[in-house]
């Protein structure tokens, strides 16, 4: 079974970028109780879109499972949005993926 990690490392650095969106985005719909047709507002904060902070961290910790890389929580508190998460996983957390951040 191949890792997440490695299923983003085998794609196209525009790919990995969508990949990894997709991710983030599916782990909140999930912790929002939302369906796959309803669009998650990217630019909007957790807290704007319903999320509590024991859900912001469950999130934290299936993406930290996922990705196999820690992520500190003030990431989250400091980058609230997930268009802001977006930007600190491929300019940070998987800088070695993404190369100094989006494509």
């Amino acid at each position: 079974m191949t890792s997440v990690l490695e299923r983003l490392e085998a794609l196209s650095r525009p790919e990995r970028f969508e990949a990894l969106e997709l991710i983030v985005v599916s782990e909140f719909r999930a912790a929002l109780l939302m369906t796959e047709d309803e669009e998650l507002p990217l630019d909007d904060s957790f807290f704007e879109l319903g999320l509590t902070s024991l859900g912001l961290v469950d999130v934290k910790q299936r993406l930290e499972t996922m990705l196999g890389r820690g992520i500190d929580s003030t990431v989250l508190f400091n980058s609230p949005t997930v268009e802001q998460l977006m930007d600190r996983l491929t300019t940070d957390i998987l800088a070695d993926l993404f190369e100094g951040g989006r494509p």
